[in-house]
């Protein structure tokens, strides 16, 4: 396995890792999400607290995707590849920031510190806020971002099946008008109208994962464009000499 193809080995299965976290923390996380009174009940406690190590490692997995394909795509537009890889640890940031309001609630929910029941599942509601609120930035407009950045950095470049990022460069205006629409109180977050928005973001992540696991990168394509006239000028002087 060359290289390159190690490389885009590498950054589909960190791809499918932050698919694979992200669906199943929010799984996880239902009780404390969609129950107000989690706060003051008995709490599956310990499901909370695994959606928040899924979380975390999700964190870790969408700085890696970024990280593992930066050497491939900075020849082809070095500050776009910087642009990606700050946006994607910019988007981790918020992520992990997210999962603390939820440990906090954990936290409230066994010592509620002298806090009575109402006050209890006031706080525990407006840490729930926090998160939502975060999901919304990270996932949503800053994901949005830099999806459209990659999808034009491998649409340029040719380094994948050209369907791959028109999915991207679709789907990460749409996500990011979606954030932009449940912001102002156009749907709710949890909608089907939000669900249908991010169906194209999450076709093209697998598409992009499944490609690069399966077949890498387009072997023309994932040549330095560097390589060529470097390569020319030492073939001249070897004739030369």
């Amino acid at each position: 396995m060359t290289s390159t193809r190690r490389t885009a080995a590498i950054a589909g299965a960190l791809y499918l890792v932050t698919h694979v976290t992200s669906v199943a923390a929010l799984a996880l996380y239902g009780p404390v999400l969609h129950h107000s009174d989690y706060v003051v009940g008995p709490g599956p406690d310990t499901r909370v607290l695994l959606g928040a190590f899924l979380e975390v490692v999700l964190a870790l997995a969408v700085v890696g995707t970024a990280v593992a394909l930066f050497p491939v795509v900075r020849s082809r537009n070095e500050g776009a590849a910087l642009g990606y890889v700050a946006l994607r640890t910019l988007e981790a940031g918020v992520i992990a920031v997210g999962v603390v309001p939820l440990l906090a609630v954990v936290t409230l929910r066994q010592d509620p510190a002298g806090a009575t029941g109402t006050e209890a599942v006031t706080l525990g509601h407006a840490l729930v806020a926090f998160h939502n609120w975060t999901f919304l930035l990270g996932p949503g407009f800053v994901c949005g971002t830099n999806t459209v950045l990659l999808a034009y950095l491998l649409h340029r470049a040719g380094l994948v099946a050209r369907f791959i990022p028109v999915l991207g460069l679709v789907g990460g205006p749409l996500v990011f008008a979606s954030g932009a629409a449940q912001m102002f109180g156009g749907y709710q977050q949890f909608s089907v109208w939000a669900a249908l928005a991010a169906v194209p973001v999450f076709l093209w992540e697998i598409c992009l994962a499944l490609h690069l696991i399966l077949k890498g990168f387009r072997p023309s394509a994932a040549a330095s464009p560097a390589a060529a006239p470097v390569e020319a000028g030492a073939a001249a002087g070897a004739g030369a000499g």
